[in-house]
């Protein structure tokens, strides 16, 4: 059984299988993640899915310094690039983002300890994730507080809705709902997480 959303095509269902809801600490990753889902706002996550591997070679794999240089000779590369979706203000958007995701590295040693500084305490969620419950649950305050610290920093296309959907796809979040086959997968990787973020006695 697999949650209801990833029915669609058999690259729906892997990337719940095997990523959607797993806990991720890579910074390439993570910034691949926040951009495409600020790529997702007003479409389907399948219309990005299905363009990420254009979305990678038009972007240098997500690579953060990489992205930091493009420039204007880019922006219009990029705008003619079919396989992606070509939003200008996205475009723009993304390579901005590359810079800020750099200073916050200085300031931080890594996206990661940045990002994962936003995590919901384990109370605040559900006792039981059925579809119904998570319906219910209003934007996490902390999607709201990254949101805000993210656009206090100059980032752009990072409201509420975007970074809980980013939270949900790189595992600060567990919604795969209950009876869901990988949802236990999830949590055990989450366990693990937790394990190695433990400073040594």
């Amino acid at each position: 059984m697999r949650c209801k959303w990833c029915q669609a095509t058999p690259a729906y269902q892997r990337y719940h299988d095997h990523e959607w809801g797993f806990p991720e600490t890579d910074d390439r990753q993570l910034f691949e993640k926040l951009c495409l889902e600020g790529f997702q706002a007003g479409l389907s996550w399948l219309t990005i899915l299905n363009k990420r591997e254009g979305f990678r070679q038009a972007f240098a794999n997500f690579d953060v310094d990489q992205v930091a240089r493009f420039g204007d000779s880019d922006i219009e590369r990029l705008v003619m690039d079919a396989a992606i979706v070509r939003h200008r203000g996205k475009i723009v958007s993304t390579i901005n983002n590359a810079r800020r995701a750099i200073e916050l590295r200085e300031e931080f040693g890594s996206l990661s300890a940045y990002i994962w500084r936003f995590e919901p305490a384990a109370n605040a969620r559900p006792k039981r994730a059925t579809l119904e419950a998570l319906k219910a649950l209003p934007i996490a305050p902390e999607a709201v507080a990254l949101s805000k610290d993210l656009k206090k920093r100059g980032w752009t296309f990072v409201g509420p809705t975007t970074l809980y959907a980013f939270m949900q796809a790189m595992g600060m979040v567990n919604d795969h709902i209950e009876g869901c086959g990988v949802r236990q997968a999830a949590l055990a990787a989450r366990a693990s997480l937790k394990l190695l973020k433990q400073p040594a006695s």
